[in-house]
């Protein structure tokens, strides 16, 4: 199958095309000031009557006169749906995953918004909480002919319409990284988002092989209804050559198989060299490392934004 009839494919099992876009109708909630840089908290819309919590980090002398390039944050999963923005935006909860306030230091206007389901986007009703609402919404979308991850595509690529719309950011210099489900967000909003010139995924590649193989439970994100016969994760990855790419793991990682992230690898090598932009994915595995971000990691996620962004 050719990458273009692994495209279609790829549209049809998410659910079709996304609607056009309505206004963002940013709101802003307050300011805060940090050493450096400030938060905004604010919302803006994704689709009418459903607005997004988001905390942008606008680093100090980012100014509409100076303006800076962007990187969209998408938080992990862990479990944890009372966080989601909060955690890479610095306010909480494991200070290995402040990823924004990282990127922020280093001259990047940052963008970290709720993932549907956590921290703000709970159920308004109060009636389902955590794991229940997220499989409520999960087959919700199923029974309407789409999926999670269409729902997520739609949000993030919101969530790139709002950071661009922003004076302070340079439209044309773009990136994301996520780590966990973040890092699954990464590879399903990168074939769709061609404004994002540079994806960073840290600790998921769960191909469809592994997860049967192993019997493992999984992010309802990585769950594409009838993909499977025509393609695997890494495929959904491959899609985004020529654009950079960089993924890290780790070898121990129990959530992305190692054997299956190394055949992965070959795939999307294959997908980069097919378009003979070899030199736009790389990859790390750190040796006896699980499902966390290293400063090994960081440090190559740090200098592949700095190569491929080039703050000022």
């Amino acid at each position: 199958m050719t990458a273009v009839d692994f495209h279609e494919r790829l549209f049809a099992g998410l659910g079709g095309a996304w609607p056009e876009p309505c206004e963002l109708k940013p709101r802003l909630r307050e300011t805060i000031q940090k050493q450096g840089y400030r938060i905004e908290s604010l919302f803006y819309d994704a689709e009418p009557e459903d607005s997004i919590p988001a905390l942008l980090l606008v680093p100090d002398g980012v100014t509409a006169a100076r303006p800076g390039p962007g990187i969209c944050v998408w938080h992990q999963h862990a479990g944890q749906w009372n966080k989601g923005k909060s955690e890479p935006a610095g306010l909480g909860f494991n200070p290995m995953h402040h990823t924004g306030v990282a990127l922020a230091r280093e001259g990047y206007v940052v963008l970290c918004p709720d993932a549907l389901c956590f921290e703000e986007r709970q159920d308004p009703t109060g009636k389902l909480k955590d794991a229940a609402y997220e499989r409520y919404m999960f087959l919700k979308y199923v029974v309407d002919g789409k999926c999670m991850a269409w729902k997520n595509i739609l949000d993030m690529r919101r969530a790139v319409d709002f950071l661009v719309s922003r004076r302070e950011v340079q439209a044309e210099r773009i990136g994301c990284y996520g780590h966990s489900m973040g890092s699954t967000f990464t590879w399903l909003v990168g074939p769709w988002e061609p404004r994002l010139k540079c994806l960073v995924g840290n600790c998921c590649l769960p191909t469809y092989a592994g997860i049967h193989r192993e019997h493992m439970l999984h992010c309802f994100p990585n769950f594409i209804p009838g993909i499977f016969p025509y393609g695997d994760t890494p495929d959904i990855a491959g899609l985004i050559a020529p654009r950079a790419l960089h993924l890290n793991f780790g070898e121990t990682d129990g959530g992305s198989p190692i054997d299956e992230v190394r055949r992965g690898i070959e795939t999307i090598s294959r997908a980069y060299q097919s378009v003979h932009a070899e030199d736009r994915f790389s990859w790390f595995i750190e040796p006896a490392t699980g499902h966390l971000l290293s400063e090994e990691m960081w440090k190559r996620t740090r200098d592949w934004f700095a190569k491929h962004l080039n703050p000022a």
